[in-house]
């Protein structure tokens, strides 16, 4: 594997998994993603901003763009013809698509994150989770790859097999290539993005926030999981958390859809992921709408966190 940190030279991203050693079916599912990535761009550019009329299974109300998304992401999933079964933060079931073909893969995704900024024209993002076989729920320490794709000022592709986290860019042919490789974090955090109301903390959540600003971390946020993943991916040395909260001890976030990706992708980055009191890729999940408090970032901070949500809940 070829140094950390920038490239001179322009690799697309199937060469790059292929000569990463990813297996040929992987391959070709994770560059499926990303062709569906640039029809996802293109909504965004051009397409209707308002609601659908429709509610997901939270019962939240579903914008036009969050449905197109996941038609489009649906149809090269099943197009790519090795996925057995998929799951969409949009719909209320698993969707089998070849169910009894062996070797093939399962996805999670969310396919578009963040969607109600993008009438306020912040970046939003792609979540992908993908499980050999046809079981969807299983920890998520057995996911294979993992990947977001940002669509920001540039639209990018992060991803993880399991052999480090690379960031691709979407190019003016709208082809990715390489951008960095082996991503990794430093041990401490000097950013951090903290969702949640901060008067429903609890003390050891409190406790943490009063940490981070002791030690002159700044607050950074969007309000979109993904930008802010990528940035202390990016700048290697943030944190962000969504925790338990007074009223919602299990937090916002979907284990499947969010948190699995976003956990594998930031310990391969050299970092570390917590619900606060187990690590996140170990939780077991019981139902595709799962949710879970989440830590994410750098390890010592993470690691802080745990200490204090265990000495003052």
């Amino acid at each position: 594997m070829l140094e950390a940190g920038k490239t001179k030279f322009q690799i697309d991203l199937r060469r790059y998994l292929r000569e990463d050693g990813v297996d040929d079916k992987l391959t070709h599912l994770i560059c499926e993603i990303a062709e569906a990535s640039k029809y996802i761009v293109n909504s965004i550019r051009t397409g209707d901003l308002g609601v659908a009329g429709t509610s997901n299974l939270y019962g939240e109300e579903q914008l036009a763009l969050d449905v197109l998304s996941d038609r489009i992401m649906r149809k090269r999933l099943a197009k790519s013809g090795v996925v057995s079964n998929v799951a969409s933060e949009e719909t209320r079931d698993v969707i089998a698509l070849s169910p009894h073909c062996a070797g093939n893969y399962s996805v999670a995704f969310d396919p578009l994150d963040g969607s109600s900024l993008v009438d306020v024209n912040l970046a939003v993002g792609t979540i992908v989770s993908i499980y050999a076989g046809s079981d969807l729920m299983q920890r998520g320490k057995r996911q294979v790859a993992a990947l977001y794709i940002l669509y920001g000022p540039r639209t990018t592709l992060v991803y993880t097999t399991g052999n480090g986290v690379h960031e691709f860019g979407m190019n003016q042919l709208m082809e990715y290539t390489l951008l960095r490789r082996n991503i990794r974090l430093a041990p401490k955090a000097g950013i951090y993005s903290p969702g949640g109301l901060r008067n429903r903390y609890s003390p050891g959540v409190e406790g943490f926030v009063c940490y981070l600003e002791a030690k002159g971390a700044k607050l950074r946020y969007s309000g979109g999981l993904v930008p802010d993943v990528n940035q202390l991916l990016i700048k290697s040395n943030g944190i962000f958390f969504y925790p338990h909260l007074q009223g919602a001890p299990q937090g916002k976030l979907r284990l499947l859809y969010e948190l699995n990706p976003m956990a594998f992708l930031i310990e391969q980055a050299g970092g570390a992921a917590s619900n606060g009191r187990q690590r996140i890729l170990e939780v077991q999940p019981q139902a595709i709408d799962d949710c879970q408090p989440f830590f994410g970032g750098c390890r010592d901070d993470v690691a802080k966190a745990e200490e204090l949500i265990a000495s003052r809940g």
